[in-house]
């Protein structure tokens, strides 16, 4: 045999050596950025298969693997519709992760694979629907009667809705006037606002204020806190963003966001444990991990855990109409109060028409008056981008040329957005898969609505 053949079949040899012991360490010990991909796709098809009712190869294509990361192209998933869970591997063979259904919390990852304390962790309840109400939205699902042709032209402009919108919706003056839809979605399909959760999360906490079960001063939030800095962190200081705990909200590595959803079980764990980086109070530091505390804190409020589960849907969503709203609840049972609220359209909507009341419903003061003051209030520390109570009061890359002074702006994650303008009694949501990339600005068909209903207030 030639000596170059003899090299090169030597070489061969090598590398399938190499190869195979790297797929040894790959399915052993996998590294945690594969990890974190795989359990990142075991989450989004598990919750849009049974929680929104979609193809589970359509999410997979679409959702996961579509915007951009090559390493997510690598991912296969496997869904056990009898179980209701989803196991993701990186190339069918490395890197398992988990997720899986609970009836009526949606779903949560489960890291470890331990399906039966991730199923201990709630009860069962019944999954939400949409209202079947004929009434007039908001009190029913009825809006034909109150569609403005103006906005169903400008809803047709794609360059407005922008790339893979799947809903936008407008509401003015109590009444829907115009909406639109992706194709494969409607008013009955399931959108999650990932940190437009945030906003809602804190109208829990308004509602517990409402009964005197907390206050903004309160400190001493957690009992790994006690005798310990940390104990001079205030509710306040959490729902402004000043809580002075570090945490790493970068989703392109393996970082603290990514490692709390993905890779914890227990997702207060992470962001519990930080130290504080600077005093409560002084400085901004925009933090998912915060969010999951907030929903922790308030749960401990609540004496009964079941209560405490049930507690969303019966002191808020019950009362506003959003018949469709499925809070995820981690695999150990903590309210994923950062990220995981998926909703209808017009029940995302609803929610917004109630920041524009005042937290008035029916005539009833469901949010005190001095918690929606504080949702108005701007922070220091930011710069006056956000607010006291989990929103923001600047839109998205900060241009608001025309936009009214008293905006406030839910936001999340691939460009979702809902516009709240008291001044104007005007609501517009807008919900999709656009990454930032894309350079999309919601507050241009903003800006187009209000030019266009102008004349009508």
């Amino acid at each position: 045999m030639p000596v170059v053949l003899r090299v090169l079949k030597a070489v061969a040899v090598l590398l399938l050596v190499i190869a195979a012991i790297g797929a040894g360490w790959l399915y052993v010990s996998p590294p945690e950025l594969l990890r974190v991909g795989d359990g990142y796709a075991a989450k989004i098809v598990c919750s849009n298969v049974f929680v929104a009712g979609r193809d589970a190869d359509a999410v997979l294509a679409k959702d996961v693997q579509a915007p951009g990361n090559p390493l997510l192209r690598l991912i296969t998933v496997d869904v056990d519709h009898a179980q209701k869970r989803v196991t993701a591997r990186i190339l069918g063979m490395f890197a398992a992760n988990y997720a899986a259904y609970r009836d009526g919390f949606g779903c949560a990852s489960v890291p470890d694979g331990d399906f039966e304390a991730a199923q201990l962790a709630v009860p069962d309840a019944p999954q939400p629907k949409p209202l079947e109400s004929k009434e007039n939205w908001p009190e029913g699902n009825a809006v034909g009667s109150f569609a403005d042709a103006r906005i169903a032209a400008l809803l047709a402009r794609k360059e407005l809705t922008g790339p893979d919108m799947r809903a936008v919706v407008v509401v003015h003056k109590g009444r829907i006037v115009g909406e639109v839809y992706g194709e494969g979605f409607g008013p009955e399909t399931p959108l999650i606002g990932w940190s437009m959760t945030k906003t809602v999360n804190a109208a829990v906490v308004g509602r517990l204020m409402s009964s005197g079960k907390m206050a903004f001063e309160d400190a001493d939030l957690l009992p790994q806190w006690q005798n310990d800095p940390r104990s001079r962190i205030t509710l306040a200081h959490l729902l402004a963003m000043e809580s002075g705990l570090g945490f790493n909200e970068n989703y392109g590595t393996v970082a603290d966001v990514t490692r709390m959803l993905y890779l914890d079980a227990d997702e207060t764990a992470l962001p519990a444990s930080r130290a504080l980086s600077s005093d409560p109070g002084t400085k901004f530091n925009y933090s998912s991990g915060t969010s999951v505390l907030i929903s922790r804190i308030w749960m401990n409020r609540i004496a009964d855990a079941r209560q405490a589960l049930d507690y969303p849907r019966q002191a808020l969503f019950a009362r506003l109409g959003m018949s469709s709203a499925v809070l995820e609840a981690d695999a150990r049972g903590t309210f994923a109060g950062s990220s995981y609220l998926y909703a209808t359209a017009r029940d995302w909507a609803r929610f917004g028409q109630f920041l524009v009341q005042d937290g008035v419903w029916n005539g009833e003061r469901l949010l005190p008056e001095h918690f929606m003051r504080m949702m108005w209030t701007p922070t220091v520390t930011s710069g006056g981008a956000y607010s006291r109570g989990q929103a923001w009061l600047k839109p998205p890359g900060n241009a608001d040329d025309g936009i009214p002074d008293d905006a406030l702006w839910l936001e999340g994650h691939d460009g979702q957005s809902m516009a709240v303008i008291p001044s104007a009694e005007m609501v517009v949501l807008r919900l999709g898969l656009t990454p930032s990339w894309l350079g999309y600005r919601p507050q241009v068909l903003l800006r187009n609505v209000i030019e266009t209903l102008a004349n009508d207030r």
